[in-house]
Order: structure tokens, then sequence, then C-alpha cells
């Protein structure tokens, strides 16, 4: 008696992951196109009648009497081609009966037979792949992931579960230390592949994944850590993600300057990315150091209104600088008129940077381009501070054209933060 073989219905791969996993863009969904279909089988007689038996319990809705004549037919199975006729049915029985464990035994079956027909193989890796991640199978994960990826299958979802199952290899455990911090990397390949490929397919990728990479790239001590965080940046432009490229920068240059340090967290205090109480100290410390009283005072004034500081916290600082204030403010306008008359911009610049400390960033500049015009001063500083005043007095086209004419160093470094920074205002 002859039997009619079945091809197996299209599966809808899915990845909503649970746990904090890197989730995948939603795409409009396509009809999978029918091609080909079952391959021609030379399936065994015994094969064939526990294969009827079960298609009969199927149609019934008998989902445990097909599962036994199932059972019955991999006890008889022979050949490949057995394999794979028995796991398209199991396929069909476990999504009519949205049956998981059976749908990841009938691809399994199907694919180590090694006759899915090519147009299927990459769907049907793909989805097991899916399975063999939650079942933090990551071996098998990363071999379906790759064998998918390899037919072409959609990698904008293929690449997300491959770093997945990367990821999950490589733990959390002395991830500095190979193999973690190879795995780590193939997982961030994997990642950036992904991005790439929702990008190509016209998608937005999810910031969460930038962030998965700077997370990742930190862990395993990656250098490209900082590709990943400004990627996080562009994607989600908020004072979180702003305040890790500033501590990155910070990290990978601990020689600057005190004053270069304060142009640094001037940023993170105009982005919102002053968030610990130790945040606003060095803030402070940093304008102290610096002789900018203005500037202490704001700094704490800004974390005790914040509630980040409470009242006797900066107060080493606080009071010394508040006491000073007023005596310095009422010698700006003889230092304004030295400034004028000096051979070199020097008392031009110190006497800006104060305007700039008080908020008076109108005065600020003026007292800068006369500083530059005078010269003997940092040019590059002296530009970095000008896109400041203009930037943080609302000038944000005049102030990018000051950051973009910082040449050198770490100072150019910081005018690409700030730059990074009002890109997102434009």
């Amino acid at each position: 008696m002859n039997m009619r073989f079945v091809t197996p219905v299209a599966l809808a791969l899915t990845l909503a992951l649970a746990g904090g996993a890197v989730s995948a863009p939603a795409f409009a969904a396509k009809k999978e196109e029918k091609k080909g279909g079952a391959p021609k089988l030379n399936v065994s007689p015994d094969v064939i009648k526990a294969l009827q038996t079960a298609q009969q319990a199927i149609e019934k809705q008998d989902f445990a009497g097909a599962k036994v004549a199932l059972a019955d037919a991999d006890s008889k199975a022979k050949s490949n081609d057995d394999k794979y006729q028995i796991g398209a049915i199991k396929l069909n029985t476990s999504i009519a009966s949205k049956d998981t464990a059976m749908q990841s035994e009938a691809l399994t079956q199907m694919l180590d037979s090694g006759l899915t027909p090519p147009e299927q193989a990459g769907q049907f890796n793909a989805v097991a792949a899916e399975q063999a991640l939650q079942a933090k199978n990551y071996d098998l994960a990363i071999t379906r992931a790759r064998a998918a990826g390899a037919a072409g299958y959609k990698p904008e979802a293929v690449n997300v579960t491959l770093a997945q199952a990367f990821f999950g290899k490589a733990g959390t455990a002395n991830p500095s230390v190979e193999p973690q911090r190879s795995l780590n990397q193939q997982g961030l390949a994997a990642l950036k592949a992904a991005a790439d490929a929702t990008r190509a397919a016209g998608g937005q990728v999810p910031a969460q994944w930038y962030q998965i990479g700077v997370s990742r790239a930190a862990t395993a001590k990656l250098p490209e850590v900082t590709e990943w965080a400004k990627s996080a940046y562009q994607a989600a432009p908020n004072g979180e993600n702003l305040r890790t490229l500033v501590r990155l920068f910070q990290q990978a240059n601990p020689n600057i300057s005190n004053r270069e340090n304060l142009d640094v967290l001037r940023l993170m205090a105009t982005s919102g990315g002053l968030v610990l109480a130790q945040d606003y100290l060095e803030y402070a410390e940093m304008a102290s150091k610096t002789g900018i009283y203005g500037e202490v005072k704001s700094a704490i004034d800004s974390g005790r209104s914040k509630g980040v500081l409470n009242g006797s916290q900066g107060g080493d600082l606080y009071q010394p600088a508040v006491a000073k204030i007023s005596g310095d403010k009422g010698s700006l306008g003889a230092a304004e008129a030295d400034a004028k008359k000096a051979a070199t911009g020097k008392i031009a610049a110190a006497t800006a940077d104060a305007y700039l400390g008080y908020g008076d960033y109108a005065k600020a500049v003026a007292m800068f381009e006369l500083a530059k015009q005078k010269g003997g001063v940092d040019a590059d500083e002296i530009n970095t501070r000008i896109g400041i005043a203009k930037a943080l007095g609302g000038d944000n086209v005049s102030a990018k054209a000051a950051f973009q004419s910082v040449q050198a160093g770490s100072r150019k470094q910081i005018a690409d933060l700030w730059l990074a920074y009002l890109a997102t205002k434009a």
C-alpha cells in the first residue's frame, strides 16, 4: 500500500528571548516561498506501516497515539531515508500539537539525515539553533547557527543566536583568560554581523545590542569596547551611554591634566552623566584645583539639589570656594582691563576661565578670543573652552566649529566627545 510522503510545513522562526538575552528587532513577516518539495525517498516497508498509523492518529487529533506510532517507526528505521521521513511527520505532528520537545527532536532527525532540501536547511537549522540555545547546549547552537548562516538564512536573526551561544559558552568566570576572551570576541563579531544585516534589511538595530557589546568587550578587556560604546551612544544618545564613553576615555588616558579632566567632567554635567556622589565631587575637585570657584559651588549645589550629595559632602571644597567668590568676581573688571594691555593672552585666558565658571558665557567667549588673538596660550585648550562656552550658551553651530578646530592629542579626543554630544542636539 502506497502512502503520500509529506513535506514538513513551514516553521515560524521566533526570537523572543527571555532573561535579558539579546532581543531581535521586529521585521514585517514574509511568507516563506514554497520551493521544491520532499526529497525522493526509499522508505522501508515497516516504517511506512508505522507512519501510516501515526498519520491516521494525527488526523483524529490523537497525538498520544501518534507519538506511540512514531516511536515504533523510529525503532524500525534502517536508513537516512527512513529517518528523514519519520522526522518530517514528527515535525508536522509537533506543530499541530504545539510540542516543542518533539519539534526539536524532529529537526535534529531531519538535519542529521543529510536529506533536508537546501531551501529548508537554513530555516530548520536556524530554529534548531534557537532551541539548542534555549537548552543551553551552546556548542550545538553554534553548529546549527553556522549551518543556517552558510545557507544564507536571515543573517539578522541567525547571527543573534550565534552571538548568544558564544556569550553563553564564554560565561563569566575568568573572562580575561582564553578561551573565554576568544569566545567573547567571536560573539561580538556575530553581534556586529547581526547589526550590519539588520541595517541592510532596513531595520533599526536595538540600542541594547550595543550595550551588550560594551559589556562583553569591557569584561573581556577588548580594545573594541570604545567602538561599541560609540555605537551605543549613537543609538541611544543619553547621559548614561555618554558617561560610558567618557569613563573609557579617562581609563585610556590616566595622565590627562586636571584642566583636561575638568573639560571632560563638564561634558558629563551637561549631558546628564553625573550620577554618583563621586562624580560630583570629582567635578568640584577639578574646578577647585584649577581655581574656578564659581564652578566648585555650582557642581556641589547641583549634586545636593539632586539628592546625590548630602549637606556635608564636598564641604571641604565648597566652603573655601564660596569664601573666595565675592572677591574673585570683584576683580574680574580689572582683570579684563589688564588682559587688554598684556603682551600675551594668559591674563585673558584666566579671566575667561573665571567667567565660564560663573556661567557668563558671552564674556568668557570674548576673553578667550582675545587670548587667542594675543597668543602665548594653548590654542587647543582655548578652542575647546570656546566650544564649551558656546555649547553651554546654546550656540551649537559655533560650538561645533570651535571643537572641530582642536588639533591634537587628548585635547582632540575631548573635543570629539563634545562633538558626539552636539551631534545629538542638531
